[in-house]
């Protein structure tokens, strides 16, 4: 899953690579478009964590494929349906949501070119999406990552071609970052389909209707809280945004650059959380509590290994790596400001995720979300538009840093109160002479 998220991420950086090489604007734009796009895309990551909760439990439990199979099918045709609406309602009202933002005239035409065509694939990410929890829930990444990683590797390969009109192709600019996101988009989904059903993770339904309010209560009992959970961040980002905005446009390219440069290195505890909750869900279904228990804290180990390795790496190079997406020395200073400071805290976002997903497929899915809810509204957003009268950019990062260290401690603690993390203790019987001795030892 490292590498099939490494693609995908890769395709926001390739977009902001490309279009910052196309002007302060261009780039500006996507810095306003992602944390929208984050929170839009977070429905499908719930409706995969729904998916996954249901068909991960189910196998465990070693139920009928039939019956697991029905399931996934129900959840391509509701997904298909929500992301159809979604993306519309998206492409009706994009204006505003971005004059609220703070975007200015220079920068709204940008990103409507962009939001028209990532609107449009918005209905293919989602079941793209579906289909790579269901190959996760049968224990099969490393299908779901090749499609992903396929997809991206194309999108790639199309950016500059569409953005600057190379060969034949007219120049679109910001709309070619968009049609390329568009038509890779397509590709997975055609192949996921084809890949699926080869391998008998769904089939077509002599009776499609039956049992669909019983699968959909299955998704959406999960689904729904874990939408609105994977939706916080985004959105806090987006209030943060608005934030940064008030410093000028430099500042939220700069901001953007630093963000799409995070998220990249979040890749491996990313992966984490889209591993675990196979295990998890598995697991528990199968009433192996100590192995979940054992997975989750070895889960935790490596985020907070990784997290040191991690904090150090931006602190030597964080300026190397802004100025490889910022457009400009001063995009550049902004970016490397965030990056050396909310460094050492990702472990604490990595424990965030991997619980969260870990949660969802205990189908606890109403405790993340309050751990969600909790580190956005109650830290991240109050402290940055309280630091950044005070401190300027530097508040920003701060803000960050402190939400993702304190959303660790309150994910230790939940995963604690939901028997997913905790000490499996073996009790030994003993003859009754030899219990207070054994007692004291």
């Amino acid at each position: 899953m490292v590498f099939g998220i490494l693609g995908v991420i890769s395709v926001g950086l390739a977009d902001a690579y490309f279009l910052g090489r196309v002007g302060q604007a261009e780039l500006a734009a996507v810095g306003f478009f992602f944390p929208v796009a984050t929170a839009v895309t977070s429905l499908s990551i719930g409706l995969s964590a729904g998916v996954n909760a249901a068909l991960s439990q189910t196998i465990g439990r070693g139920e009928e494929d039939s019956h697991t199979n029905r399931v996934a099918f129900h959840a391509l045709g509701l997904g298909l349906a929500i992301a159809t609406l979604v993306g519309l309602t998206l492409w009706a009202v994009d204006g505003w949501i971005f004059r609220l933002m703070g975007a200015t005239d220079a920068t709204l035409p940008e990103i409507a070119d962009y939001m028209f065509y990532w609107c449009l694939s918005f209905p293919l990410l989602v079941t793209s999406m579906l289909l790579g929890s269901m190959f996760r829930a049968h224990g099969n990444a490393i299908t779901a990552s090749i499609i992903m990683a396929a997809q991206s590797v194309f999108n790639i390969a199309l950016d500059p071609v569409l953005i600057f009109g190379l060969g034949p192709f007219a120049e679109m600019g910001t709309g070619g970052a968009g049609l390329a996101t568009l038509l890779a988009r397509l590709l997975a989904v055609i192949g996921g389909l084809i890949w699926a059903f080869r391998q008998g993770y769904i089939t077509i339904c002599t009776k499609p209707m039956k049992g669909l309010w019983s699968s959909a209560k299955q998704i959406f009992e999960v689904g729904l809280p874990a939408a609105f959970s994977n939706a916080i961040n985004p959105m806090g980002m987006a209030a943060v945004t608005a934030a940064v905005a008030t410093l000028g446009e430099a500042a939220v390219a700069g901001y953007g650059a630093a963000t799409r440069i995070q998220t990249l290195a979040l890749v491996p505890m990313l992966a984490l959380s889209s591993g675990i909750g196979p295990v998890i869900g598995q697991n528990w279904g199968a009433d192996e509590k100590s192995r979940v228990r054992g997975a989750m804290r070895f889960t935790f180990l490596i985020c907070l290994g990784y997290g040191a390795v991690l904090g150090a790496t931006l602190l030597i190079f964080g300026e190397t790596f802004a100025g490889f997406i910022a457009s400009g020395p001063e995009d550049t200073a902004f970016a490397t400001t965030y990056l050396r400071i909310v460094g050492f805290s990702l472990f604490g976002y990595g424990v965030l995720v991997t619980a969260n997903a870990a949660m969802n497929a205990r189908s606890k899915a109403t405790f993340s979300m309050g751990l969600s809810l909790g580190r956005i509204f109650l830290l991240y957003i109050p402290l940055a538009w309280a630091l950044v009268a005070l401190m300027g950019f530097t508040g920003i990062a701060i803000a960050a840093a402190t939400a993702n260290v304190v959303a660790a401690c309150a994910a230790l603690i939940l995963t604690r109160a939901t028997g997913i993390l905790g000490l499996d203790v073996a009790v030994v019987r003993v003859p009754g002479d030899r219990l207070a001795k054994a007692t004291d030892t």
